[in-house]
């Protein structure tokens, strides 16, 4: 078994020979290659929202999960949209959907209403006061992704970035 280091971090043992892991999961592990990016992956998404989440809750009052609700009600033209497509579109569970709208309701953010068409359906729109809270936070919002992601990479790794989230998106099937 041999081990890399994570950028100055614990080292990433090599799992790919070892036998018990190829007995258990009947396939050989991520390589060192595989298994340092997956790792420095992993860490990132970790690091980047919970980073996203201190500052927008710092700066504009929204949490990470408030200000991905307020976005996709904004991207859609009538800024309504019903709940089972917004759960899908965040891949959030039914419960966790129904509970976060609610907290978000209670604060004027998000406003339902039920469906005419449909009387177990129902729809979430963005209230006045959601939309003045994401134009508030948009700002600094983008300001700090733009700091912490993209000032530090080219715009040729901009372009493989989107080409390898692509390429995983599609193998998602979702």
């Amino acid at each position: 078994m041999t081990s890399t280091v994570l950028a100055g971090r614990r080292p990433v043992v090599d799992l790919s020979t070892n036998c018990y892991a190829r007995a258990v999961t009947g396939s050989p592990w991520l390589d060192d290659e595989q298994q340092t990016a997956w790792r420095a992956w992993l860490e990132v998404h970790t690091r980047l929202s919970a980073r996203i989440n201190r500052e927008l809750q710092a700066t504009s009052g929204l949490s990470l999960a408030d200000y991905e609700v307020l976005v996709a009600l904004t991207d859609v033209a009538e800024g309504s949209i019903r709940l089972r497509d917004l759960g899908d579109q965040l891949q959030w569970e039914k419960s966790r959907l129904s509970k976060h709208l609610t907290r978000m309701q209670r604060r004027g953010l998000v406003a339902r209403r039920d469906c005419a068409d449909d009387r177990r359906g129902a729809f979430v729109g963005i209230t006045d006061q959601g939309r003045t809270a994401i134009r508030s936070a948009a700002p600094a919002h983008v300001d700090l992704v733009r700091r912490v992601f993209f000032d530090g990479i080219t715009p040729e790794q901009v372009r493989q970035l989107t080409a390898v989230l692509d390429a995983v998106r599609g193998r998602l099937g979702d």
